[in-house]
């Protein structure tokens, strides 16, 4: 599998593709959209895509800085088809390298409930009970990053 994780930029036609698999996989399915002002809160964040040997975005990840150690992993998304293919966690492992790269010691996320032992697999652990967030059950997990 021929698969290209990099970085994209705010603004760019790979963040628009990024903001529609979002919308596909992430809202669509809850009756949500994403409002003008999220999506303008995302200029300075960090945006990771996956392409597929065609170039065509498949999967997407947003690393949102909430302090100088920790970063918060947000938004993870991989199209449909690409589901169970290990996409994701080529995702969350590239993510975990440029978090430590730019010298975050810590990630954390609100993992939707369906998607815990996922994140567990690739060593993030609970914090705290379950809470809803847009609409669904949610646990807060995290990660130290080694340097």
């Amino acid at each position: 599998m021929n698969i290209e994780i990099h970085l994209i930029a705010f603004g760019t036609p790979e963040y628009d593709e990024a903001v529609r698999l979002r919308y596909d996989i992430l809202r669509a399915p809850l009756g949500l959209t994403y409002t003008p002002e999220q999506l303008a809160e995302e200029y300075n964040q960090i945006h990771l895509a996956g392409f597929d040997s065609q170039g065509v975005l498949i999967a997407y990840l947003n690393l949102t800085p909430a302090t100088e150690e920790v970063v918060k992993m947000r938004q993870v998304a991989v199209a449909s088809t690409w589901q169970g293919k290990g996409i994701g966690s080529m995702l969350v492992a590239e993510s975990e390298k440029t978090a430590s790269r730019l010298g975050f010691s810590l990630i954390t996320l609100h993992a939707r409930e369906s998607a815990v032992p996922f994140y567990e697999r690739l060593g993030y652990g609970l914090v705290g009970e379950r809470f809803e967030e847009v609409t669904i059950p949610h646990f807060k997990m995290e990660k130290t990053l080694r340097m």
